[in-house]
Parts: structure tokens; sequence; C-alpha cells
């Protein structure tokens, strides 16, 4: 886990396309990968599982990957979360209001959809300090309310 000093833990939302990026092997892959090496403490909710299955099974349904392939990435998915290693919450109570809030100040000027923004507002509420995604306008969302990205 990263650390700030040696007892107060880093916590760190990534988005879903980032595990996915890790489940189904595409252009961002490595840089997943060389991210996890230092195990940091990642938030994971609903909206992670529900998203990410649904990404798996789109790649099915555009003939990306075959059915097999998407049953071992689902397997892999949900073995680590057996295995704790993604910090499993709800989905913050308070969110969906701080998405409405977020959308109605930076919406408009960046151009964030509903989820992305939603994600945003979970990480604040979460009090993560770092937002990893691959998403342009939604790391400006992220830094533009705080959150470190990159």
């Amino acid at each position: 886990m990263t650390t700030v000093s040696s007892s107060i833990p880093v916590t760190i939302y990534a988005d879903t396309s980032f595990f996915v990026s890790l489940y189904l092997p595409d252009r961002h892959t490595l840089e997943v990968e060389r991210q996890l090496r230092s195990r940091p403490s990642l938030w994971m909710t609903p909206l992670h599982v529900a998203e990410c299955t649904h990404a798996i099974e789109q790649h099915v349904f555009r003939k990306a990957i075959t059915r097999s392939e998407a049953d071992r990435a689902l397997q892999r998915f949900h073995d680590h979360r057996a295995q704790n290693l993604w910090r499993e919450a709800p989905v913050p109570d308070q969110a969906f209001e701080l998405c409405a809030q977020l959308a109605h100040r930076h919406a408009a000027r960046l151009g964030v959809r509903t989820l992305d923004t939603l994600h945003v507002a979970s990480a604040l509420e979460l009090k993560a300090e770092h937002f990893w995604t691959f998403d342009g306008r939604q790391a400006k969302l992220a830094a533009a309310v705080g959150l470190k990205t990159g």
C-alpha cells in the first residue's frame, strides 16, 4: 500500500476503465500494471462491479473477445474481489447529490458524463486522495475538485 508516512494510508479511486484494462489487455494495461506494483489501496464500489461486468460483456458483443475469454476475465475479477485485493465500499449515500452539484459546476465546461461525475463524487465521498483514469475529461474534473491525478 502506498503511504504518505509510515502510518497514514493513501487511498486511490480508479475509474472502471482502469480495472477493465487490468482484466482485458489493451493499450493501457502496461500502465495499470506499473501503477499496481506499489500495491496501492484502491476503492471499489458496486458501480465498478456493474460497469466492469458490462464492459467485459460488451467486448463479447463486439466480438473483440470470445465467451471463454470473458468468463476467464470475470473469474479473475471476482477472484481478486474474494481475495480482498480492492477496498470495497458501497456507493456513498451523498455521492448522487454531489454528482448533481459537480455536473452543475463543471459538466457544461468539461463535457463529463453522469457516470464519470458519479465516480469523481464517490472518490470525494470516500476521501480518496488520488484519482486514476485514462479519460481526459474525467481527469480534468477530478483535478478541478482537488484530487491528484496521474
